[in-house]
């Protein structure tokens, strides 16, 4: 079992920044990926990014690249995994979740189903 707790989430406007927090706890170990996904009323969670255990690398997509960055911070006893979201706009409004994979990971894998663990969700708010 993983426990996901997420954070960080508010209210800018638009061009500001915000940081998104996700805590792992329980059954994690190394070879896994943890996500970042969002997702609007009525549509399909959609990945916004993805890193990859180790020197793996991470995934961007294309509608954040360049403003937002994904990392990840690995201790013995817990993982944190974090997004930073700058030049905010309108359209990112929406509730953000984290995801962990807690098998082995195959990049370019980024359906919602392939990742079994999600935390409760937190809202980002970009206003015009």
């Amino acid at each position: 079992q993983v426990f996901l707790v997420e954070s960080g989430g508010g209210s800018v406007q638009a061009g500001g920044s915000l940081r998104l927090t996700c805590a792992a706890s329980g059954n994690t170990y190394s070879g896994f990926c943890m996500a970042w996904f969002r997702q609007v009323p009525g549509k399909e969670r959609e990945v916004v990014a993805v890193s990859y255990y180790g020197d793996a690398g991470t995934y961007i997509a294309d509608s954040v690249r360049g403003r937002f960055t994904i990392s990840q911070d690995n201790t013995s006893t817990k993982k944190t995994l974090y997004l930073q979201m700058n030049s905010l706009k309108p359209e990112d409004t929406t509730m953000y979740y984290c995801a962990v994979r807690s098998s082995s990971c195959v990049k370019g894998r980024l359906e919602s189903w392939y990742f079994g663990y999600w935390g409760q969700g937190t809202q980002v708010t970009v206003s015009s």
